[in-house]
């Protein structure tokens, strides 16, 4: 999913993804990535209002499970509603609304039996009839979701819905009002992972499409939306009618939106927990400075890169997507820019994603020298021949001027061409990666992992057919690998085609890794249980704060 301001630190770059979820229900909490807050000793500073939590927010560009498609969103999203499955802050993909499920049908159908007595936050009982209507509508083409054919397209008859060539999902059939089957056109080792996306909550009917966000949300998470003050605050109350354990301990959750620095506010008691940027992480890293004590750094499963439109000129030509990516420094930008806080990226997929190594590849080099080389071998044979190139970027952060900046002297530098640099607000620089009339030539962009699966990295971003392809990478030998390792269930074999197409993609230079998420997070002594995991779940409702 495209990740945003929402979580981002500093140098907020781009997009990214949201939900969460392991393969094939496995529990992942032994890897290191997974990070919370211990509880401490008895605190000594408490919260101004006690059951409420004060964090940083940013504006989505929706509160729309079906059109949710960065981290932004996400981030409220996955509080407010929920779906047949989830994934804990440790990974762990459990039954949701769902109190459980059977597999059968050769390994193609999915029955689920709903818990007895959820609902709405409005009241209104939840029924199979929700479910099968939240996913047709996901697919129905009128909603336009930009992520329906992703999550949902294993679903039988989801891709002719979503063309318009049938009415309805006819892979999804309530049995009786606590069940509902689901088939899907082959096994999939990753199925039940993806619905876990939002895409798939089940929303209400009577309200989904008002125009006011707090009536149209009404969902069935451990929060409800209480209040939007665009600019201001966006709130969320516990849900009295939650029905997972653990129930929300908070009775609210305040986000205040673009309040200032949030370091300074949170020094100043103003917020709970504060994401931390490079300036003030010497301070804030050394011992003597007793917030020291009360920072938490947490690895993501997140690669952001810059990308090639491949059918725009000058980047069809391969040669000029290598000479381009020959001629980016990573490791300067994440020693200069970065102060050395996240690693430089030399692959697609992170290095800590789970039963897949990939140490062995490595996206072409920085080597001027032979970027002038590969530039000659192109049809374009010198810079002076090119055509002009544009960088895209998200205006979501005062930083990522900087960062294209950076990226654009290097290539200026040792490729001799001139890059012009184009500013977006988050919610248009979204919608523009799929403009048909203006395509970006280039781009920053970034991917945090819907699921902990190279699949979510390789499938998506680069099947020729897959809408978040927004390089419009195509080569028939990557798709053919990916479509076997789509179906592919046994684990040795389904990693060795993971890595040939990711191999493949590297050397052909569709994207530059620049580097693999970290964050740096402060959280108050008070506050127990926060969670801060390598993808966007459902966190809150495991937050509790410490009695005065």
């Amino acid at each position: 999913m495209h990740n945003g301001l929402a979580r981002r630190r500093f140098l907020s770059l781009g997009l990214f993804g949201v939900a969460t979820m392991p393969l094939l229900g496995c529990s992942l909490a032994r890897f290191a990535w997974e990070r919370v807050v211990p509880t401490p000793a008895p605190a000594q500073r408490q919260p101004r209002r006690r059951g409420e939590l004060r964090l940083p927010g940013a504006m989505p560009p929706t509160f729309d499970p079906a059109l949710s498609q960065d981290s932004t969103s996400a981030t409220y999203i996955v509080e407010i509603y929920s779906g047949l499955m989830t994934a804990t802050p440790a990974l762990e993909l459990v039954p949701d609304l769902a109190e459980g499920y059977t597999l059968g049908g050769d390994g193609r159908v999915y029955t689920f039996k709903l818990r007895e007595g959820i609902s709405f936050h409005s009241g209104r009982p939840v029924t199979a009839e929700d479910i099968k209507f939240s996913l047709e509508r996901a697919c129905h083409p009128a909603t336009g979701s930009p992520v329906a054919a992703t999550y949902l397209g294993d679903i039988v008859g989801a891709r002719e819905m979503l063309s318009g060539a049938a009415p309805s999902l006819s892979g999804v059939r309530v049995v009786d009002p606590r069940t509902v089957e689901i088939e899907i056109d082959a096994p999939r080792a990753s199925f039940l992972a993806k619905l876990t996306h939002p895409v798939s909550f089940v929303v209400d009917r009577e309200r989904i499409g008002l125009s006011d966000p707090v009536k149209a949300a009404n969902g069935t998470g451990p929060f409800r939306l209480a209040s939007v003050r665009a600019r201001q605050e966006i709130v969320l109350e516990a849900s009295t009618s939650y029905y997972r354990e653990p129930r929300p301990a908070l009775e609210r959750v305040r986000f205040l939106l673009g309040a200032g620095h949030a370091v300074t506010m949170y020094e100043n008691d103003e917020l709970d927990a504060a994401p931390v940027g490079v300036g003030d992480l010497p301070r804030l890293t050394d011992p003597a400075n007793e917030l020291s004590q009360e920072l938490t750094v947490s690895e993501q499963l997140a690669t952001f890169y810059v990308g090639f439109h491949c059918q725009v000129p000058p980047f069809e030509d391969v040669h000029v997507r290598r000479a381009f990516a020959m001629s980016l420094d990573r490791q300067k930008i994440v020693d200069v820019l970065y102060k050395k806080t996240v690693p430089a990226a030399h692959t697609v997929v992170p290095p800590l994603m789970p039963d897949y190594d990939n140490t062995g590849l490595a996206a072409p080099p920085f080597d001027p020298g032979a970027a002038r080389r590969e530039l000659a071998l192109s049809a374009y044979g010198r810079a002076e021949s090119l055509p002009p190139v544009t960088l895209y970027v998200s205006s979501s952060s005062p930083y990522t001027d900087e960062i294209a900046r950076a990226i654009a002297t290097l290539w200026e530098e040792h490729l001799g061409v001139r890059i012009g640099i184009e500013q977006r607000e988050w919610g248009y620089f979204l919608q523009g990666l799929a403009d048909p009339w203006r395509p970006y030539q280039s781009y920053i962009l970034g991917w945090i992992a819907d699921y902990p699966d190279p699949e979510n990295f390789l499938q998506v971003l680069f099947h020729s057919k897959s809408n978040d392809n927004h390089s419009h990478y195509s080569n028939p030998q990557v798709d053919s690998l990916l479509e076997q390792a789509a179906l592919e269930l046994d684990k040795a074999r389904r990693h060795a085609l993971y890595l040939e197409a990711e191999r493949l993609v590297l050397e052909e230079a569709p994207i530059v890794p620049l580097y693999h998420d970290v964050e740096y997070w402060l959280t108050k002594p008070y506050v127990r249980d926060m969670h801060y995991p390598p993808l966007i779940v459902p966190r809150l409702q495991y937050v509790r704060l410490a009695q005065a």
